[in-house]
């Protein structure tokens, strides 16, 4: 997911993508536990986008804040 994709979409829309995010990590670290992830860099690119919705939400939390 690029950073211009998670810009589009609304505060409302980027918690709930946050939130499915977060449960498709913690699955693919289920997975990674029991030893049946096949491939692991979607750990590392999961946990970008979660940094990436993250970093918006902040952004425009301090823009309200201003």
């Amino acid at each position: 997911m690029k950073i211009s994709e998670v810009r589009e979409l609304s505060t409302s829309e980027l918690k709930e993508k946050l939130y499915s995010l977060k449960e498709q990590l913690f699955e693919l670290r289920r997975k990674k536990a029991v030893g049946t992830l096949e491939r692991g860099e979607d750990v590392i690119t999961v946990r970008r986008d979660i940094a990436r919705v993250n970093m918006v939400l902040r952004e425009r939390e301090l823009n309200e804040s201003k």
